[in-house]
């Protein structure tokens, strides 16, 4: 018997179907933690992998969400490439998938197949907007769930339109949601030995993130409106992004205390107690005076400067930095959480670990992002015992691609 190694999901063995991001950051986070992570694409590649025809920066996320993966290929629409997949499920513990609702049942290989041929299994589903209900079949990607769950609506300045987040959130809050959910089937498997189908939509994963745009809608009765870097209440102030010589500073305070701090940061104690800005109602009232008084400040010194003294005398602040800034980012590195690699298809990169910090658990040795099919020949040889013979024969019949070199 092999010994079970120091990492929490040694011993966990995932059928990753994922795509883009929602999917495959869940998988990711399970195979950071140990888990044996059997990335499943067709035979062309999942579409973040296909974006190297673009460039090859557009694909770059693909080696950021798919280490410490082993790859395959399975043309699903063959019969012999569903039957290779329910054989791979036979003994796993995690099949993961984020296709539309209803696509993996009208291949045969859903739910209700695979949970009658593994009992133990912990099905895991994300879409769009849920496996059932009225708008099951509305086609979703990041940007329209961002429009659908009213994040839209509450993001952009006031004078303007809506407007998208940066990030592409909605995927990675629904991925983290639907890893959570992975692990308390998991969980609870250990007491009642059976598996349990979990699916995560991304309008409900994003739902909880509006909580302090909602108290607006519970005070005002009307829909909040877009508030700029202004809080999304409008219940805090000071709460903005400040002008700097050279950029921006971002500030925040909550209590009495970090404004009081403030202002001895800025050299206005004299204005403790002046009734404008006494209390965060007072300064909400008076905000343009209050963001004012704080622009007026910032903008004569860089955003180093001004965030060294907010530092210094505790106040909520961070610059506002661009990408290249924070790729490189000392902290950061130092923590192991970004690494600079020099990946066989990208180059020199820098890539992510985990931000799930699990102490006193072995590293885990970064492997990087599988080229397309790398490992049919190992897995299909290990995990079924098919001989070299008969890989040829299901490269020949299109069950699965010849290894990308």
């Amino acid at each position: 018997m092999t010994e079970r190694r120091n990492l929490p999901l040694d011993g966990v063995t995932v059928i990753d179907l994922g795509q883009v991001y929602q999917g495959p950051y869940a998988t990711f986070l399970m195979a950071k933690a140990g888990a044996n992570v059997i990335k499943v694409e067709p035979l062309g590649g999942e579409p973040i992998r296909q974006r190297v025809h673009v460039s090859k920066g557009a694909a770059v996320p693909f080696a950021m969400l798919n280490a410490n993966k082993r790859a395959i290929t399975l043309n699903l629409k063959s019969d012999r490439g569903r039957e290779i997949l329910k054989q791979l499920t036979a003994n796993a513990d995690v099949l993961l998938e984020n296709y539309a609702p209803g696509v993996m049942d009208k291949l045969g290989v859903g739910w209700p197949v695979l949970n009658e041929l593994n009992p133990r299994l912990i099905y895991a589903s994300g879409s769009g907007y849920g496996l059932s209900g009225p708008d099951r079949d509305n086609l979703a990607m990041d940007i329209t769930v961002q429009a659908a769950s009213g994040m839209m609506s509450v993001t952009g300045f006031p004078d303007g339109p809506p407007v998208k987040a940066g990030p592409a959130v909605v995927d990675f809050l629904s991925g983290v949601h639907l890893y959570a959910g992975i692990m308390t089937a998991l969980y609870e498997r250990t007491f009642t030995g059976k598996g349990r189908l979990v699916e995560v939509a991304m309008q409900e994963a994003v739902y909880p993130a509006l909580a302090s745009n909602l108290a607006f809608v519970y005070d005002k009765g009307i829909a909040p409106p877009r508030t700029g870097n202004r809080h999304g209440g409008l219940a805090a102030a000071p709460y903005n992004v400040y002008p700097a010589s050279d950029g921006y500073i971002a500030i925040i305070g909550i209590n009495e205390g970090h404004w009081n701090n403030l202002l001895g940061a800025i050299g206005r104690k004299d204005l403790i107690g002046d009734e404008r800005f006494s209390s965060r109602p007072a300064r909400v009232k008076n905000i343009e005076e209050t963001d004012e008084l704080i622009s007026e400040w910032t903008r004569r010194h860089t955003k180093t400067q001004a965030f060294d003294t907010f530092r210094k005398h505790k106040v909520p602040s961070a610059p506002v930095r661009d990408l290249i800034e924070v790729t490189n980012d000392k902290h950061m590195h130092e923590r192991g959480m970004l690494e600079w690699i020099d990946h066989p298809q990208f180059g020199r990169i820098v890539v992510p670990n985990s931000p799930l910090r699990l102490h006193g658990a072995d590293p885990v040795e970064r492997m990087p992002s599988p080229r397309l099919g790398q490992h049919n020949h190992e897995i299909l040889g290990q995990m079924l015992n098919v001989d070299q013979a008969e890989i040829d024969r299901l490269e020949a019949e299109g069950v699965i691609g010849k290894p990308e070199v």
